[in-house]
């Protein structure tokens, strides 16, 4: 099993599916497996409000220092 980034683990332990946060965000799938793999540590800005703002439908409490 391949190594996981905090963004990784937590779409894991939440049970949300990386084709639910590119839908959600309108980032790319490789974007999106390459920042829950570990392949991307720091996204650019526009990128992680996106995805921050995604998973606060899920986690209101999320931070963007819960990931990078």
């Amino acid at each position: 099993m391949k190594e996981r980034s905090n963004l990784g683990k937590f779409l894991d332990r939440k049970g949300i599916s990386q084709e639910w946060l590119v839908k959600r965000t309108g980032i790319s799938r490789n974007s999106i497996s390459d920042l829950c793999d570990g392949t991307v540590e720091n996204p650019r800005s526009v990128t992680r409000s996106k995805i921050i703002k995604a998973l606060r439908e899920i986690d209101p409490h999320v931070s963007a220092s819960d990931f990078w």
